[in-house]
This record gives structure tokens, sequence and C-alpha cells, in this order.
């Protein structure tokens, strides 16, 4: 097995049973009791998937926020158009690279959804959040530095939070650590 396609999912260093993928050959196989892994390999673990899970959350949301300014819409709409482009975008730019790898789509969607939701979800709540909390944000035109200020400070504020919840997941072995076994 080719030691740079292998990955653990990252499970508690007591679990029992880590799966150890091969990429290439697609294979799987139970690893007995489960290699320590380091916390600094975890971490870099969870920003990874943090940065990924922000990709998504950050062209979707500024979309969505650029839109509904445009259009004039309120506060409640351009929250929903900004989420709802932010989860489409989590979930396309985690199921796009599984697709090519040979996944069918069912499956492919599925992984995205067990891997990205929680992570997206933390990432939005807080994005949004913080969107709502910054006075007159939500307000400022798209030629107003205030509008751009608060979204990028917005999104760095849920890459902040976010860091720690995906760190927890993969640890267990979910997030973004089911995508990690998959390919």
């Amino acid at each position: 097995m080719n030691p740079a396609h292998e990955h653990s999912t990252a499970q508690h260093p007591t679990a029992q049973h880590p799966v150890i993928t091969s990429a290439a050959a697609g294979e799987h196989r139970s690893a007995g009791p489960a290699p320590a892994i380091t916390r600094r390999r975890l971490r870099r673990l969870a920003v990874s998937a943090t940065l990924h899970c922000l990709s998504g959350c950050a062209v979707g949301e500024v979309l969505g926020m650029v839109l509904a300014t445009w259009w004039g819409w309120s506060d409640l709409p351009s929250i929903a158009l900004a989420v709802a482009l932010a989860f489409f975008f989590g979930y396309a730019f985690t199921t796009w690279p599984l697709l090519r790898s040979g996944l069918q789509l069912r499956r492919a969607v599925r992984i995205a959804l067990a891997a990205d939701t929680v992570s997206l979800i933390t990432m939005e709540t807080i994005d949004n959040a913080v969107m709502l909390i910054v006075p007159g944000a939500m307000d400022a035109g798209l030629g107003n530095a205030l509008f751009w200020g608060a979204l990028a400070f917005s999104l760095a504020v849920a890459f902040v939070l976010t860091v720690p919840v995906n760190y927890a997941l993969i640890r267990r072995g979910k997030g973004h650590a089911v995508v990690h076994a998959s390919h």
C-alpha cells in the first residue's frame, strides 16, 4: 500500500478498529488497534477540513449577500439565500472530487452530507450571527467597506470557531474523516 494514499479515519486513539483505505486500490481493511494520531496531525486535518468548508461557505455566502444586497432584499431573505448557496457550494466542493474519483452520484452526495453538514451548520450560524450583530452591515451597500469588512470578519470568526467542531468530528471518525475513508 502506498503510504501517500493511506488515510486513518482519525478516530480517538483508544478506538479498536479504524479503517485504513487505499485511494489507488479502493481497498478497505480493518487495521486492528488504532494507531495513535498526534494532536498536531489532528489539528492539521481539522484546519484543512474547515478551510474546505470555508471555501464553499464563502462562495455561497458572498454570492448570496451580493445578489440579495443588489436586489435590495431585507435581512431574512438575504440570509436565506446566502445560507442556501453556502450549503449548495459546500456540498458541491465535496461531491465533485468524489465523483471524479469514480463514485456514483448517490454515494458521493451521501458522503458529502455526512462529512459537511455539522461543519456547514456551525459556520453558517456563526457567520450570519456576526453579520447581524455588526451595526449596519446588513444595510450597507456593495460599494460600502462596512459590508465587505463585516463579511470578511464574519467568515474569519466562523472559521476560528468551526475548527474545534471539525477537530471533534474527525477525532471521532466523523466529518471529513468520512471523505478521506471514501477516496
